[in-house]
């Protein structure tokens, strides 16, 4: 037997129905099958808005991983091309990194140090890194007001490239400041005390 309140709703959506199948009786009179088709169409774009809801979080991962805060850790899934990626906001300026468990500097690329104010012409480039590319030219530079989720740094060291680097990477030097867990498609960074 149905409860008070399911009553209520199987109720309204019959009556919901009726209306709706009394106005489509009388508007399609004499093209029943023009009318079936149509139903069927936007019964089908209906079930699949749907199933794409549905999925969203399932699939949203894949094309654009999110950084969660997730007591007192901060998880990223895998990006489709097999890197895990941070947002940092320094300055007040989004900066997404690429996690280079491989690199012991961060590493800004000319785009992110125009958005970050740096003037690259001033700066002295005397060290090299190698990179996948090849070696760079760097310059050292310290990065104020540094946050990642809940936590923040007033100064951290990082190289700006002379060469060309898409993107920028984070390194050890910032990386060695979290307890970091990757399992499977999931990292983890739980901040060191």
């Amino acid at each position: 037997m149905m409860e008070g309140d399911n009553f209520a709703r199987a109720t309204y959506l019959l009556v919901i129905l009726v209306v709706l199948g009394g106005w489509a009786l009388v508007e399609y009179r004499g093209r029943l099958g023009f009318a079936l088709r149509s139903a069927l169409a936007w019964g089908l774009i209906f079930v699949g808005g749907l199933a794409a809801l549905g999925l969203w979080n399932d699939i949203r991962p894949r094309f654009a991983p999110v950084q969660q805060t997730e007591g007192a850790s901060l998880v990223t899934e895998r990006a489709r091309d097999g890197h895990f990626y941070l947002t940092l906001t320094i300055d007040g300026q989004p900066v997404e990194f690429v996690v280079d468990t491989g690199a012991s500097g961060v590493v800004i690329g000319q785009d992110d140090a125009a958005r970050l104010g740096i003037e690259t012409e001033g700066l002295a480039f005397l060290g090299e890194a190698q990179t996948a590319n090849g070696a760079v030219r760097t310059a050292r530079v310290w990065l104020r007001d540094v946050r990642l989720g809940d936590w923040s740094d007033a100064d951290l060291p990082a190289y700006v490239t002379q060469g060309e680097m898409r993107g920028s990477l984070l390194g050890m030097d910032y990386l060695h400041l979290y307890r970091m867990e990757i399992d499977g498609n999931q990292m983890r960074l739980t901040r060191r005390n």
